[in-house]
């Protein structure tokens, strides 16, 4: 078997052909041409929402396939959009949700919303390589977290971006080996700023560096004893980024799934 820093690097050393081999794969094949031909027959949310697999596609693709089951939730999402800093998706502190709304952005486009870039070639890249990631994680978590942080490594400036990703904050507390779920926030920010070298990340070899790093913590932690989800590391690193709900979305989430379902709006 691989070291989790083989595989990933495995993967990593040509990233296309990576990606090419799973776009050939028979169900992505079926999913992707599905998505491709009926993307376009969405006039409206009800529309998508309708069409479950249509949805569970773009909601895998944008990372929130744990939360496909959570339409009236969704579907506050689309109806406020994101032009007003009030609305519904920028007041949540995940910010899948504003990505989200921002690719099928019905609030300010309507029925043209689904003939933009963003809601059709972006989706389906994004479906290929997180299937990717689902695919190296059933061999091995580690190698599956190394590809999630090198997808996310571009949009992260801080700390702060770490600790509000429960997956990158799971590599996080790999390399700083201890919890980062409670404890003063500002000084676990500084920590991970410190221990990923964030402020260098974009640079070039920083990034292969931290991942590597990562990948030998990884190799000796992860393997041995249960973790706060039950299991090994290896499958709580799998919760963060599959199941359970509570360990893939924020606080201010789950709250609001919660109200959702008292009153029913």
């Amino acid at each position: 078997m691989l070291t989790t820093l083989a595989d990933y690097q495995l993967i990593a050393a040509d990233i296309d052909a990576s990606l090419r081999r799973v776009e050939q794969q028979p169900q992505v094949q079926r999913e992707v041409e599905y998505y491709l031909e009926n993307i376009g027959k969405v006039k409206g949310i009800d529309d998508f929402l309708a069409d479950e697999r249509l949805f569970n596609f773009a909601m895998k693709a944008s990372g929130l396939a744990d939360m496909a089951y959570a339409k009236a939730f969704m579907r506050k999402v689309l109806q406020e959009g994101i032009e007003s800093p009030d609305s519904f998706a920028n007041q949540l502190t995940d910010t899948r949700f504003r990505d989200f709304a921002r690719r099928f952005n019905f609030h300010s486009f309507g029925a043209a919303a689904t003939t933009f870039e963003r809601a059709r070639g972006e989706v389906v890249r994004d479906y290929v390589r997180i299937t990717l990631e689902e695919q190296a994680g059933e061999r091995n978590e580690g190698v599956r977290l190394a590809l999630y942080f090198q997808r996310k490594a571009p949009g992260i400036r801080t700390g702060y971006d770490v600790l509000a990703d429960p997956a990158l904050m799971k590599v996080a507390e790999t390399v700083l080996g201890y919890s980062l779920t409670r404890g003063d926030i500002d000084r676990h920010a500084r920590a991970v700023e410190k221990a990923l070298d964030i402020a260098r990340l974009q640079q070039p070899g920083v990034l292969e560096k931290t991942l590597s790093r990562f990948a030998a913590m990884w190799e000796l932690n992860a393997p041995a004893g249960p973790s706060a989800f039950g299991g090994s590391g290896a499958q709580a690193a799998g919760a963060l980024l599959v199941q359970p709900l509570s360990a893939g979305v924020s606080q201010d989430v789950l709250m609001t799934l919660q109200t959702l379902k008292i009153t029913g709006r």
